[in-house]
């Protein structure tokens, strides 16, 4: 039934669940993985033309180093399982890009995606966009930690 798992990951401390979720699901079934993690691009217009982007914002590279320090783990743990997993990183909105690379999969994995409280008021959770919008179905891990928040 589901032979090709996207699993979508990010920085989140709850990310090691869904990755264990997911290579396991794959290791069972028999299925292949695809590990995607985006890149969201900070969009930054100054307030006027002299004004510099903050010190915290994080560049675009270090952005996809990290990106490609989870989806190696992801690997890793895919060879120790024997589950063939395909890296991808991408730029763009989490949510729009999870649904894209949706369509050549049978299954999504994740986690709640970080955001929460305020922020996710205001721009709304990625999981809850990816499960309404995602033309497969969406399997969203929630731990302990992220079931009390």
């Amino acid at each position: 039934m589901y032979k090709k798992i996207l699993i979508a990951m990010d920085e989140s401390r709850h990310s090691e669940e869904v990755k264990k979720h997911g290579i396991m699901l794959a290791k069972v079934l028999g299925a292949s993985v695809t590990v995607l993690y985006v890149v969201e691009e900070m969009i930054y217009v100054p307030a006027s033309p002299y004004m510099s982007p903050p010190p915290i914002m994080p560049s675009l590279k270090y952005s996809k180093e990290e990106g490609k320090k989870i989806v190696e783990k992801v690997i890793e743990r895919g060879k120790e399982m024997g589950v063939e997993v395909t890296p991808m990183i991408v730029v763009g909105h989490p949510a729009s890009e999870i649904i894209e690379h949706a369509k050549d999969h049978d299954l999504v994995v994740m986690d709640t995606l970080g955001r929460s409280g305020i922020v996710s008021l205001l721009i709304g959770s990625v999981a809850e966009k990816v499960v309404r919008h995602a033309p497969v179905p969406v399997l969203v891990i929630r731990t302990k930690e992220n079931q009390e928040s």
